[in-house]
């Protein structure tokens, strides 16, 4: 959906409005979004504010839960850097350039697309 890469001392919060710009060039409709707790908090609201209107849900797991329990929404991004990690070129930080980082990384969606559509392909 989008793709932003930064440095390692910018966090995920801070790092998400950059990507939500680039998600709303492609998906201007987008209102609602889920995340974890990891991005609660009046910092992250405010950064919204500034990209567009959204309603933001923190998906958190309860006190009471007891062992692994399946979280509604947010399992949706786990198997997407599972996927990601059979690409043995993302599997360290070799990258030079930001540049270089981003264009692997769609090399890799890429891939994974392409493998997806050939299951359905019908000789």
């Amino acid at each position: 959906m989008g793709l932003v890469v930064h440095s390692a001392d910018i966090q995920d919060r801070d790092g998400a409005a950059t990507a939500l710009e680039t998600i709303l060039r492609r998906w201007p409709w987008l209102r609602h979004i889920f995340a974890d707790g990891g991005y609660a908090g009046p910092k992250m609201r405010a950064a919204l504010r500034k990209v567009g209107k959204f309603t933001l849900q923190i998906v958190k797991r309860t006190d009471k839960a007891k062992g692994f329990e399946v979280l509604p929404r947010r399992w949706v991004v786990e198997p997407t850097f599972a996927w990601l990690g059979r690409c043995r070129r993302l599997a360290k930080d070799w990258e030079k350039s930001i540049a270089s980082a981003e264009a692997w990384m769609l090399i890799a969606h890429i891939r994974l697309l392409t493998r997806r559509l050939a299951r359905y392909h019908v000789y």
